[in-house]
C-alpha cells in the first residue's frame, strides 16, 4: 500500500492506494471534487457532509444508468464499473470521516 495527498474541496486528505491503482484513485479523486464542488457551488446545500451524500447519490444514479447502451459507462466491463465504485466509496468514507468526529 501506499499513500496520496489528494485534495477534495480545498480540503488536504492521505489515502491508502495499492499500487498501480493510484490513477484510478486520481481520477475519482478529480471526479468527486468536482461534483462536490458544483453541488457547493449551486450554494443551495451546506455543510460538506450533505454536499458529499448528494455528491454520492449523484455519482450513484450515474453508475445505476450505465446499465443502459447509451449511459455513461456502457464501454466499462463490469470490474470496471465495480471498481470505480470501490475506489469512489472509500474516498467518501474518506471524506465523511472528520464530519463524523463532529457530532
Amino acid at each position: 500500500m501506499i499513500q496520496l495527498d489528494v485534495t477534495i474541496m480545498g480540503q488536504a486528505y492521505k489515502l491508502a492506494c495499492k499500487e498501480g491503482e493510484e490513477a484510478a484513485l486520481q481520477e475519482a479523486v478529480a471526479y468527486l471534487d468536482g461534483k462536490m464542488c458544483a453541488i457547493r457551488d449551486a450554494g443551495k446545500i451546506k455543510g460538506n457532509d450533505r454536499i458529499a451524500v448528494m455528491a454520492a447519490l449523484g455519482i450513484a444514479a450515474e453508475m445505476l444508468s450505465a446499465k443502459s447502451s447509451d449511459g455513461p459507462f456502457a464501454d466499462m466491463t463490469n470490474a470496471e464499473v465495480r471498481q470505480k465504485i470501490a475506489v469512489m466509496h472509500s474516498v467518501l468514507d474518506v471524506a465523511l470521516a472528520p464530519q463524523e468526529n463532529l457530532f
